[in-house]
């Protein structure tokens, strides 16, 4: 079989191994999928792909464009040093508010202070499952477009909108289109099924080691409490906002 690429020195797999880094990804405004699944969603959602590279010339994906490269060498540009048959490039997209569409009665999920990849992953599964307008991640040190949060959102980063901003940014948005703020915390008297979710709403959840910031929480209209009855404190920050976004569902279609 004949390789376009065959060296781990080559110029292409040489960037491909950068871009792990946010800051290389970001100077060129682009990102990277890996895997069938993910590259075939992300087409699927609209998205093209700038650069394609492949292991097989018999892939679904294998287009006219794509490169074709001997497999341990795409191994070696893979995230986890272990090829999964494509690894394609996108450029960035818009990750600002005015992209969520609200519709008539909005559901939108935000966390603040996301840390883990994994999590913000996670949570965008529950947006896109649940049928959320959008996802918010209320700080902008946030990387939404880590390898990561792709690989753990299986493909709803691609089919949720997601926007990234400051409080000072999300309080306004949120009065101008008449959305409640709801956060969990665990000092509310009030329980998550207590409070009214039907309306247009927004559901917060902080960081899982700290909460809520002081300033998130006076921005709040209502917090709730997650009732728990074991000997655990805390939930991981994707569940809890798993939990309150099930229970707003669950109000709306019940």
């Amino acid at each position: 079989m004949a390789y376009d690429i065959t060296s781990p020195t080559n110029e292409r797999i040489k960037r491909l191994i950068r871009l792990r880094e946010k800051r290389h990804r970001d100077a060129e405004g682009i990102f990277v999928v890996e895997g069938d699944r993910l590259v075939s969603r992300a087409i699927e959602s609209g998205l093209e792909p700038l650069e394609t590279y492949i292991d097989d010339p018999n892939s679904d994906l294998a287009t006219t464009d794509a490169l074709i490269v001997e497999p341990t060498v795409l191994s070696r540009a893979s995230y986890r040093n272990q090829s999964e048959g494509v690894v394609a490039v996108f450029e960035q997209f818009p990750l600002t508010l005015d992209h969520i569409d609200l519709g008539d009665t909005p559901l939108v999920l935000a966390a603040e202070s996301i840390e883990k990849p994994g999590n913000l992953g996670a949570m965008l599964r529950t947006a896109d499952a649940s049928g959320a307008n959008g996802f918010v991640a209320v700080g902008e040190t946030v990387d939404v477009f880590n390898p990561n949060v792709i690989r753990a959102s299986t493909g709803a980063l691609f089919s949720v909108p997601v926007a990234v901003c400051g409080l000072d940014d999300f309080g306004p948005w949120l009065e101008e289109h008449s959305i409640r703020l709801i956060a969990a915390s665990p000092d509310s008297q009030n329980t998550l099924w207590d409070t009214d979710m039907k309306g247009a709403s927004a559901l917060l959840v902080g960081a899982e080691d700290t909460g809520l910031s002081k300033s998130a929480t006076q921005l709040c209209d209502s917090l709730v409490a997650i009732p728990m009855f074991g000997l655990s404190d805390s939930l991981n920050t994707s569940v809890s906002l798993a939990l309150l976004a099930y229970e707003a569902l669950r109000q709306r279609v019940g």
